[in-house]
């Protein structure tokens, strides 16, 4: 194995050489013999240069002209991954470009999602539309396992890809099938990927349980996006050596806090708690402590732990289950904050001045001892002054909560007059019952507790960005960058529909005109749409080792350093402050991460794409199910957005179906793009962003996850009024009908 690797670095070195020869300015095509004698290279090894430039020639990183000579291959020629779509065509992200290639289906060469393949430049951007390329050459198959729904049929089968991505069902032969039957979630190993006029075929390896069977759905969400679930032996082998509570030995040298008030606001069934907040007020100036469990105190670099927390990159929250990055013997245990015993910590303690601004900080290793857990409700009320509120129970903190509640409003002041952007989408809360089945979907709403303590992890993850970066040592950022024109232009199209617009001088925009716009439209019917619209305009935040700032915060430094027991990110930079603290992070250290710094960040963006894609597709799903249970009834909804043949509707509980039109039998509809609206051929009835309108349940189906709704006019709404007031029934927990 030692040979073969030395071999196949050996053979990567002279590829390179041989390019990097032919990219010198003074390089002209040459023949086979000049290239020899060029490069001094031996009669002997004359055929081995020769296999080495074929290869080059395989890989189009060089071509050869009909009179024989070597020169580099096409600039037009890139290597990327072909992302699928189901309509046939895809797109070949290609790393180190900012934009995508389309692909048209009769340009894909039946690329499989996922493959690595050889793309040509065809067309240019232009108005508005992607680069497009046709795939030259599948270079290799990424995916070798699908998962989805068996469909059985005489003598053989299909399996419907869960991963929409992937354009074409896969054949099973009935030999294959291992036992399944029609509705059985399954994995499948491709046997072969198919071709123009052929169904990949594959060969069903397990079988996951039914599409109707409790909790599957999740299983296979899990299974899908290759989440890793159970700890290796070799991690819980080392966990023994964790110890169960802080000794004085770990305590000594630390800046000893455990006399200060100290409290924990988290959710209520919250069990990893990370952060911890302290604040006290004296001659004008807020000292705010925000104190973040020491993880790597436990967790040391390339033992199994930090091995198994990078592989999984961060803790996955699916409804009622969380993966976590980290065994719950160090995340609800010796690494989380919990009330009434001694914890290590890593803290950033910022003195604030009545302005709000942050005039001086130190970050430090500590020790702390949790006053109180809190959870978010119960702050909340506090502060609300409900008549519920515990303040009995709670009165030595209840005035250091209105401290927090004022300090906070300054630090969110502050952060609105530079443009930092607040999107306050509703997010849907969704209740299990014991068998994994939803019982209730409503919206969860943030309150005043948890946009304080956001405030201040804001401002934690701020300064301690700042204070790294001019340092000017390797760090982990979490950036924002600013939106693409063209993503700009579009949005301010769709603007114009709603007579609103951007303010954009010479391709140049502020995040304060984002949020200028939002509070424009705060309270409109559209506001959600127009906010949906916005958001989608702007670029993903990414972690990486340039510190380029965050648009959406508006700010020039940002990191992510408050949750290192559920992020791997927030981890990595502690162990690299830890050791600035201790003055360990000699020529070495430094040079280590430099080297490994940027992977590492581009590895942590991807985990969490992943994460959050399984997240939403485990939503979809259990709103689906909990749909299901509903057909016939009908819902007060508002219209959210269009296609050429849909209106969707999005109700109050946050669940989102479509109307196909051509089921509008009052007329032929079409969908006005310069208007936003769907429009009736006949009786020019419009449907516009932010109507209310009153829908019926039609269809659910888990496979294809969609929800499909009927609109109902003004005596179908009638009739359905007076038939759940006969019937005594009242409403339904979602239902405003």
């Amino acid at each position: 194995m030692g040979n073969t690797n030395n071999e196949d670095k050996d053979l990567a070195r002279r590829k390179k050489l041989i390019i990097d020869f032919m990219s010198e300015k003074q390089y002209k095509p040459m023949k086979f013999k000049e290239l020899v004698f060029a490069l001094s290279v031996k009669d002997e090894d004359k055929e081995e240069l020769l296999n080495i430039l074929n290869e080059l020639q395989n890989e189009f990183k060089i071509s050869k002209t009909k009179n024989g000579k070597y020169a580099l291959g096409s600039p037009n020629i890139f290597e990327g991954t072909f992302v699928g779509n189901k309509k046939g065509f895809g797109f070949v992200e290609v790393e180190g470009m900012d934009s995508d290639f389309f692909i048209h289906e009769r340009n894909s060469m039946n690329a499989f999602n996922g493959d690595k393949v050889l793309v040509k430049a065809i067309k240019k951007s232009a108005d508005g539309k992607r680069a497009e390329a046709e795939v030259i050459r599948i270079i290799s198959h990424e995916i070798k396992s699908v998962i989805g729904t068996f469909d059985k049929a005489e003598g053989y089968g299909f399996v419907i890809p869960d991963n929409k991505k992937i354009a074409t069902d896969i054949f099973v032969a009935a030999r294959d099938t291992k036992g399944a039957v029609s509705g059985h979630k399954v994995i499948v190993d491709i046997t072969d990927y198919g071709s123009n006029n052929r169904s990949p075929q594959g060969k069903i390896t397990e079988i996951l349980g039914h599409i109707n069977d409790p909790g599957a759905d999740i299983l296979t969400v899990v299974r899908t996006h290759d989440l890793p679930t159970d700890f290796p032996e070799e991690v819980m082998d080392y966990l023994e050596r964790i110890p169960e509570c802080v000794s004085e030995e770990e305590i000594s040298g630390r800046k000893d806090m455990r006399q200060l008030d100290t409290v924990t606001i988290d959710g209520e069934d919250a069990k990893d708690l990370d952060d911890a907040i302290t604040l006290s007020y004296e001659n004008g100036i807020y000292h705010l402590g925000v104190h973040i469990a020491d993880v790597t105190n436990y967790v040391t670099e390339k033992s199994p732990l930090d091995k198994e927390a990078f592989l999984r990159g961060t803790s996955v929250y699916l409804i009622d289950k969380v993966i976590p990055m980290l065994p719950h013997k160090l995340s609800n245990g010796i690494c989380s904050l919990n009330a009434g015993v001694d914890r290590l910590c890593l803290s950033c303690l910022m003195d604030i001045d009545e302005t709000g601004k942050i005039i001086s900080h130190e970050i430090c290793e500590g020790v702390i001892n949790v006053n109180e857990r809190m959870n978010y409700s119960d702050v909340a009320k506090i502060l609300e002054e409900t008549e519920d509120a515990p303040v009995e129970r709670y009165k030595e903190l209840v005035p250091m909560f209105f401290l927090m509640a004022k300090l906070s409003n300054l630090l969110r002041m502050n952060r609105h007059k530079r443009g930092s952007i607040d999107f306050d989408f509703p997010e849907a809360k969704i209740i299990l019952d014991e068998n994994k089945k939803p019982v209730e979907i409503a919206q969860h709403e943030r309150n005043v507790a948890t946009k304080l303590i956001e405030d201040f992890m804001l401002a934690a993850n701020e300064t301690v960005a700042e204070d790294y970066f001019w340092q000017e040592l390797p760090f982990e950022y979490r950036t924002h960058d600013v939106p693409d024109t063209e993503k700009i232009e579009q949005l301010s199209y769709f603007l114009r529909g709603f007579g609103l617009s951007l303010k954009i001088t010479r391709d140049k925009f502020h995040p304060m005109e984002f949020q200028k716009l939002l509070t424009r439209i705060e309270g409109e019917p559209y506001e959600a749409m127009v906010s949906k619209m916005t958001l989608r305009s702007m670029k993903q935040a990414r972690y990486s080792t340039e510190c380029t700032g965050h648009f959406g915060l508006g700010c020039k430094y940002y990191c992510h350093f408050t949750s290192p027991i559920r992020r791997y990110p927030d981890l990595q930079i502690h162990r690299i402050i830890k050791e600035n603290l201790h003055g360990k992070l000699n020529e070495d250290r430094i040079k280590h991460y430099s080297a490994i710094l940027g992977k590492v960040s581009d590895d942590n963006s991807k985990k969490e794409r992943r994460a959050e894609e399984a997240e939403r597709d485990v939503v979809k799903l259990k709103e689906i199910e909990y749909m299901a249970e509903r057909i016939g009834e009908v819902y007060e909804g508002v219209i959210s957005g269009f296609t050429s043949m849909n209106i969707f509707v999005e109700l109050p509980n946050t669940v989102e179906g479509a109307v196909n039109v051509a089921y509008l039998h009052d007329d032929y509809y079409y969908y006005d793009e310069s208007k936003y609206a769907m429009i009736g051929e006949r009786k020019k009835k419009k449907y516009l962003l932010g109507d209310k309108v009153f829908i019926q349940v039609m269809k659910c189906d888990k496979i294809n996850r969609t929800i499909d709704f009927k609109l109902l006019d003004e005596l179908d709404v009638k009739y359905y009024k007076e038939r759940i007031q006969k019937d005594g029934e009242g409403k339904d927990e979602q239902t405003d009908c």
